[in-house]
């Protein structure tokens, strides 16, 4: 039952995740008496999306049971109220109403890193990553990243290539590609690791995706490995998002002439852990 409720929501416009997650608690003790006033109280709606909210709200209604089955016949769905949610990613301010995923949801259940960085990737990066992923992957840690350009991709391909386990974070829905050239990687990772989104299949790569996804790349993780980040850019918004959260966030220092260490040395100061070896993180996890 409430995987319909769910998804229905999902379908549902002129509203946030937020929002959705107060009316499905509405919802779920109102099930045939709801109101639209109420909702749109509870959800806190800006006037300007109310008719977008109640139209969108009511072609929802018509999603079925046999509709939901024909979708999880192409892709898995997981509710915030399924035991089987990550449990960590609960405990954020705004954990995502459902996850959709295509590969080894058992993955979700494991210890897991998030390894992030600039997509500009430097060879000082590449070694980092290099050096310090075998201890990972020996410690049987999970490896999470947003199967961007640049240090994501490379931390994805590096833990198949050890032969461990990575999940990639979208910000956008599972049957798009981007950026095009992940398209071999991402189709492999449906395969034989996991990909997950908070966004229904045919949506977008959005710019203000992005931003939204970072927050389930931290709040999956015991904690966050910064490789390179520039100030304000979107590795730097995670790993901000990830201390807030109360997570370790690891930072790497590096020239501070270099654009794509700024960052790491604001994060530092910020309170992250400055490391220099695998074993920093490690022992601190």
């Amino acid at each position: 039952m409430h995987q319909l409720v769910v998804f229905r929501l999902k379908h549902t416009k002129g509203i946030g995740n937020i929002g959705r997650l107060k009316i499905l608690t509405y919802l779920l003790d109102n099930p045939h008496d709801y109101c639209f006033e109420t909702m749109i109280k509870l959800a806190n709606i800006p006037p300007k999306y109310q008719p977008i909210f109640v139209k969108s709200f009511n072609d929802s209604q018509k999603i079925t049971e046999e509709d939901l089955s024909l979708f999880l016949k192409q892709y898995g769905m997981i509710t915030f109220l399924d035991k089987d949610y990550p449990d960590l990613l609960s405990q954020i301010y705004n954990p995502p109403i459902a996850l959709f995923y295509k590969g080894r949801k058992e993955l979700l259940s494991t210890p897991m890193l998030s390894i992030i960085g600039s997509r500009e990737q430097t060879e000082f990066g590449k070694e980092l990553i290099e050096k310090m992923m075998p201890d990972f992957i020996e410690q049987c840690l999970t490896i999470v990243s947003g199967l961007a350009k640049g240090n994501d991709t490379f931390a994805h391909k590096l833990a198949i290539r050890r032969q461990g386990n990575t999940i990639g974070v979208l910000g956008f829905g599972l049957n798009r590609v981007y950026p095009k050239e992940n398209q071999r990687l991402q189709e492999y990772m449906y395969q034989n690791q996991l990909v997950i989104t908070e966004y229904l299949p045919n949506e977008s790569p959005l710019p203000y995706h992005f931003p939204e996804r970072n927050r389930i790349i931290a709040g999956l993780s015991l904690g966050t490995l910064v490789v390179e980040a520039k100030k304000r850019s979107g590795t730097f918004i995670t790993a901000q998002l990830a201390l807030e959260e109360g997570r370790s966030v690891f930072a790497i220092p590096n020239n501070p002439l270099i654009k794509e260490s700024e960052g790491c040395l604001l994060l530092i100061k910020d309170g992250a852990n400055c490391v220099q070896s695998s074993s920093d993180i490690l022992e601190e996890l």
